[in-house]
C-alpha cells in the first residue's frame, strides 16, 4: 500500500491501433497483474469483447472495466473517479492499470483527475502513450476514417467539447510521454521516415517517439516510464491553454489576488467564478479554495471560459484554510468590478 500503482493512459484516434497494442501488452505482461479501463461508447462493447476473447491470465474478465457513458474526459467525476475508487478498494489490487481513452478524449482533464486525493495517494500516471496512424498521417489525415470519427462524436450525448480534430490531435501529442507512430509497415521506407520526422516537430522535446507495426512495442519501453504526469501538467498544456498564454504579451496584462471567505459552498463558488469570467476580460484564473463539507483543498483553474476544478490534496494539520484566487487579465479590465463579482 506504500508504493503507488502505476497507470498508463493510452490515447489516439479511432483506428490508430490502441486496442491492438493493448492486446500486445496483455500477451507480454509476464507476472504483472493488469487492470483495464476501456472508454467505450457508440458501438458499445466492441473493444471489450475483443480483449475478453484474449483469454490471457494477466487480465481476467473481472479486471476489464468498460466506461460506456461517453467521452472519459467529460465524465471524470461521474464515471472515472468512482470506477478507480472501486478498483483500488479490491483486495486483489492490480500491479498496473491500463486506461484506453476514446479517440475524442482530451487527455489533460483525465490526467488531472489523478490528483483527486484518494487516487493520488495510491496511483500515479506512469505514462501517457499517444498512438498515431502513420499511413493516415502520411496522407494528410489524422485518422484512417475521419467519417467514423465524426460518427463517434455524434453518438456521444455527453460530449461537452467541440474541439476540431486538429486541436484534439495537438492535445494528445502535448500530453504524451511517448508517441507511438503505428502502422509504419504500410509505408515505404522513405515515406515512413518523412512522416516520423514531420511528427517529431510537433511533439514536446521531452516526449519520446517510437515506430511500431501492429502496436508491437517492447513492454520495457512502454511501461515503467515513471512520468508522474499528474504532477507535470504545466508542461502538457492543451491547445486552448497555450492559446490563452500565447496571444498576449506579458506587458499587456496584470495579475492580482482575490481572497474569499473560507467554507463557501462549492457549487455556489464555481458558479460565481463562471459568471465573473463571462462578464469580464479575464484571461486566466487559478487558485485554491476551502469549501464546505470536505477536508480537502479545491484547486481551481480557468483559461478563458473553460473552468476546471478538483480536490488536489487534504488540508495539512495546522495549515490555514483559505480561499485565494489569482486573476490574470488585460490592463484595461475593471479590477474593482471583478473583485466585487467574486466576493458576491
Amino acid at each position: 500500500m506504500t508504493e503507488k500503482i502505476p497507470a498508463t493512459v493510452i490515447t489516439g484516434f479511432l483506428g490508430a491501433g490502441k486496442t491492438t497494442m493493448i492486446r500486445h501488452i496483455l500477451g507480454n505482461a509476464g507476472n504483472r497483474r493488469l487492470a483495464l479501463i476501456i472508454n467505450e461508447f457508440g458501438d458499445v462493447g466492441v473493444d471489450g469483447d475483443i480483449l475478453k476473447a484474449c483469454g490471457n491470465d494477466a487480465c481476467s474478465e473481472d479486471d476489464i472495466i468498460e466506461l460506456a457513458n461517453g467521452c472519459i474526459c467529460c465524465t471524470v467525476a461521474d464515471d472515472f473517479i468512482p470506477t478507480m475508487s472501486k478498483l483500488l478498494a479490491r483486495k486483489d489490487r492490480p500491479d498496473h492499470i491500463i486506461i484506453e481513452t476514446s479517440g475524442l478524449a482530451l487527455p489533460q482533464p483525465l490526467v488531472r483527475a489523478f490528483n483527486w486525493p484518494e487516487i493520488k495517494s495510491q496511483v500515479t500516471v506512469d505514462g501517457v502513450l499517444t498512438v498515431v496512424d502513420a499511413k493516415a498521417l502520411s496522407e494528410g489525415r489524422f485518422a484512417d476514417d475521419e467519417d467514423a470519427l465524426a460518427a463517434q462524436r455524434a453518438a456521444d450525448e455527453n460530449l461537452d467539447h467541440e474541439n476540431p480534430i486538429e486541436e484534439l490531435f495537438e492535445d494528445q501529442l502535448n500530453a504524451a510521454d511517448m508517441v507511438i507512430l503505428n502502422k509504419v509497415d504500410l509505408l515505404d521506407e522513405n515515406t515512413a521516415l518523412d512522416t516520423a520526422l514531420d511528427l517529431k516537430k510537433k511533439v514536446r522535446q521531452a516526449t519520446r517517439m517510437v515506430t511500431a507495426q501492429q502496436g508491437k512495442v517492447d513492454l520495457a519501453v512502454l511501461l515503467g516510464l515513471k512520468g508522474n504526469a499528474e504532477d507535470d501538467m504545466h508542461n502538457r498544456l492543451s491547445h486552448h491553454e497555450m492559446e490563452g498564454e500565447e496571444q498576449h504579451d506579458h506587458d499587456d496584462f496584470v495579475t492580482f489576488i482575490v481572497e474569499l471567505p473560507a467554507g463557501m459552498d462549492k457549487a455556489a463558488l464555481l458558479k460565481r467564478i463562471e459568471n465573473t469570467i463571462a462578464a469580464h476580460d479575464i484571461l486566466r484564473l487559478k487558485g485554491f479554495a476551502d469549501v464546505a463539507g470536505t477536508n480537502s483543498r479545491l484547486l481551481v483553474q480557468a483559461v478563458g471560459p473553460r473552468l476546471n476544478s478538483y480536490f488536489d490534496r487534504p488540508w495539512a494539520v495546522g495549515e490555514a484554510r483559505a480561499t485565494r484566487l489569482v486573476v490574470i487579465g488585460e490592463k484595461h479590465m475593471d479590477r474593482a468590478a471583478i473583485e466585487a463579482s467574486l466576493k458576491g
